[in-house]
This record gives structure tokens, sequence and C-alpha cells, in this order.
């Protein structure tokens, strides 16, 4: 069965207030935000093109991804979870990977530890997007 690739969140916040709450709710899941790729910057700097307001964030729960590690190195190809939030007309869109659609790749697909982290990272962020949403 297939999965959706991303859980997405219309906020009606400005995007800088959106950007400091979905960090917030990462954190209350246990999430570390490791990498911040600014789109917009970097598009203009490298193509000298303009494009909306839009960050990518690179999310990672430590536990979580040490037991994944542990059970396959590869997954660290898969790693850390991307969330996005870029401004819209009314507010701004958060998206956030789905886990179980990003470890369901045929060379992991049978490893039950790794299938076990990925309902986890994927409850986490689910409680993430619904924190969001309310």
């Amino acid at each position: 069965m297939s999965q959706p690739l991303t859980f997405q969140i219309s906020l009606s916040d400005d995007y800088e207030a959106a950007v400091e709450k979905v960090i917030a709710a990462l954190k209350a899941e246990g999430f570390g935000v490791l990498t911040t790729i600014d789109v917009k910057e970097t598009l203009k700097k490298k193509i000298d093109v303009d494009f909306r307001r839009y960050v990518i964030l690179g999310a990672c729960n430590p536990p979580l991804a040490y037991r994944a590690l542990q059970s396959d190195p590869r997954v660290g190809l898969l790693l850390p979870c991307n969330v996005t939030v870029e401004e819209s007309d009314n507010g701004s869109l958060v998206s956030i990977v789905n886990p179980d659609a990003m470890l369901n790749v045929e060379a992991l697909a049978d490893n039950a530890d790794i299938k076990a982290v990925a309902s986890e990272a994927r409850a986490r962020l689910e409680r993430v997007a619904a924190a969001l949403a309310a």
C-alpha cells in the first residue's frame, strides 16, 4: 500500500512566526534542527532567480536516528527528516516528510527494526502536525 509522502498543514501565521512555531513543535517531540536551508537565498545566490520564502529544516531525533542506524547504516542516506515551511497567499504551508513513505524502499522494506523506528518517527511527526494545526 502506498503511503503519502508528506503531512501538510496550512497556518495563518506569517512566515517567520510559522518557522518558529514549527521548530518549537519539533522540539516538543524530541527533534532538533540540524540544518536550515534558506531556499530563497540559495537560489538567488546560485542562479540569480527570485523565489518565495521557503526553508528546508533537517530535523533529527537522536535516539530514533541511532536505533535506525544501528539496524542498517544505509538509513543514513535518508536522514534527517525534512520539514519545509513556505510562504503562501494565506500565511504559511508546512510540509513534513512521512518516514513510513521515505523508508519504504526495497532495500529496507523487510527490516522490522527500521519499520519500528519509522512508525515511531511518524507518530511523533503526526503529533507535530496536530500541534501545528491546533
